[in-house]
């Protein structure tokens, strides 16, 4: 076989081309600016939400993006339903991105040397969680890091599924998720309630069997989206519907109206001297909150401090949360 010289300078060069460029490609760093994009844009899974925490608009956000896929040669996000999530490719960027965010925070320090937190960290839970320990949680870290804002936003619902512009969610029961760490909170208990007067007037229940006479507060049927709430009210299927809301401090509030017998977290109902609880030894509901994030998120240290935050407000309120 004969091999065309005239041909091999040609094939030379090329490859020497190729090499040039493989070598230019390999020698190029992602900026730090556009890692800080991504780490934003990861942690909310939002252009939008991010362009707010950075100051910037939404097209730089997008620039940023793409200039980073350009230079690591490949896509970092990925469109999902409600905003984006990270690659494979993302993830590992994701992780210089804390590194260098990281070295920028060592540089601003608090008096005593300790690092200075800031930020805005979201937290979607239900509305007696909200209020009586995301609310004192928020403020614990709120006199410890006053730069750190602490958003609640207030649902009783499953956990979601991309968790797009939520740092933290408390569901009630074991959630199902998807590129997310879920962990036990802690326990709570419901109990069945009755207004004093109401309880005067139309009789203690004495036993299960009685309490087909009494209509029941509770959450609205048809609209309740999470099964271990769902499920709270088999003990007495008898019982008819009385006032039901989707807002379990519509609940409480009903029942102290003497609307019937309401099933109440006994954390928030036992703060009412005219609310009596009845058959506590045949009805105590026992559920579980449980804290879902991304660990991306997990690892921030703001987010890491409302974490804290709030396992020290559930640990120091168990018996309260268990109506003990």
């Amino acid at each position: 076989m004969q091999i065309s010289m005239t041909a091999m300078p040609r094939s030379a060069r090329g490859i020497c081309d190729n090499a040039h460029m493989s070598a230019s490609s390999a020698s190029r760093r992602p900026s730090a600016d556009d890692l800080l994009v991504l780490l934003a844009v990861g942690r909310s899974g939002r252009f939008v939400s991010a362009a707010e925490e950075l100051g910037i608009n939404h097209t730089t956000i997008s620039r940023r993006i793409a200039a980073l896929e350009q230079t690591l040669g490949g896509r970092v996000l990925t469109r999902v339903t409600g905003g984006w999530e990270l690659t494979e490719l993302g993830r590992e960027a994701l992780a210089a991105a804390e590194a260098v965010e990281a070295a920028v925070r060592s540089l601003s320090t608090e008096e005593d040397g300790s690092r200075v937190l800031e930020g805005v960290v979201r937290i979607s839970a239900t509305d007696g969680f909200s209020a009586y320990i995301a609310a004192p949680s928020a403020a614990r870290v709120q006199r410890r890091h006053p730069r750190i804002a602490v958003e609640i936003v207030a649902a009783t619902r499953r956990a979601s599924t991309q968790r797009s512009g939520l740092d933290i969610e408390i569901v009630v029961g074991r959630p199902k998720v998807h590129r997310a760490e879920a962990t036990p909170l802690g326990d709570y208990c419901l109990g069945l309630y009755g207004a004093r007067d109401y309880l005067i007037e139309h009789g203690i229940p004495q036993g299960i069997e009685e309490l087909a006479r009494y209509p029941l507060v509770y959450f609205i049927d048809s609209m309740l989206q999470v099964d271990d709430l769902d499920l709270a009210s088999s003990f007495a299927p008898m019982m008819r519907e009385s006032v039901s809301s989707t807002n379990v401090f519509v609940h409480v509030e009903a029942t102290r109206a003497a609307a019937g017998l309401g099933l109440l977290p006994c954390f928030m109902a036992d703060r009412h001297a005219d609310l009596v609880r009845v058959l506590p030894e045949a009805v105590a509901v026992r559920l579980t909150y449980w804290l879902v994030a991304r660990a991306e998120t997990l690892r921030r240290p703001e987010v890491s401090a409302v974490v804290d935050a709030l396992r020290t407000t559930v640990s120091e309120q168990h018996d309260v949360l268990l109506g003990l």
